[in-house]
């Protein structure tokens, strides 16, 4: 497996050109330590309106942090590609954590999918930008396909949880969030 995912990392350097080198970076570093979606899930806290949306991101986030970056990747200790070959530039700091999940990916799908399932409009730019988080960690030789599709499929099972969690104890309740609490997805 990990020569495909190599052959894949391979391919997307080939697109590699000044604007796309900055775009990434600049995606990549929205992602560092889960910031923007902290900030989100904060400011989200402040509107009565969003109040429970911005707990389910927070409260996703931490078990994302605590599940892939505290557990999964020291138990699984799995090398970066770019600590493999060394023969790649890589445009952002080498990190020193392992790479199986993503924590990008992971602490971005739980932010953008527990805004997604609390208000499907505004979710969906947050989606975008999960993706291209993801895809940013890919474009930059820092993670294998696998560790970004674990992170991106351990966020959203995260958050559809803890979203889920949420809108059965408001239902329970008789509390709503802006009228999407009784929404399937």
């Amino acid at each position: 497996m990990i020569g495909i995912e190599f052959q894949i990392l391979y391919f997307l350097q080939e697109l590699h050109g000044p604007f796309l080198d900055r775009l990434m970076t600049g995606i990549t570093f929205l992602g560092n330590g889960g910031w923007i979606w902290t900030a989100a899930g904060f400011l989200l806290l402040f509107f009565p309106r969003t109040r429970r949306t911005g707990a389910c991101v927070l409260v996703s986030l931490a078990l994302g942090f605590l599940i892939g970056n505290v557990g999964l990747k020291n138990v699984i200790a799995r090398s970066r590609p770019c600590w493999l070959d060394e023969t790649i530039p890589v445009l952002v700091q080498v990190p020193r954590d392992y790479s199986f999940p993503s924590g990008h990916t992971l602490s971005s799908f739980a932010g953008a999918v527990s805004i997604w399932r609390m208000h499907p409009r505004w979710g969906w730019a947050a989606l975008l930008l999960a993706g291209l988080i993801g895809f940013s960690r890919l474009y930059l030789f820092v993670h294998f396909p696998t560790d970004v599709l674990a992170g991106a499929v351990i966020g959203t099972a995260l958050a559809l949880w803890v979203t889920g969690w949420a809108r059965a104890r408001a239902q329970r309740r008789g509390g709503t969030e802006g009228g999407n609490v009784s929404a399937t997805r």
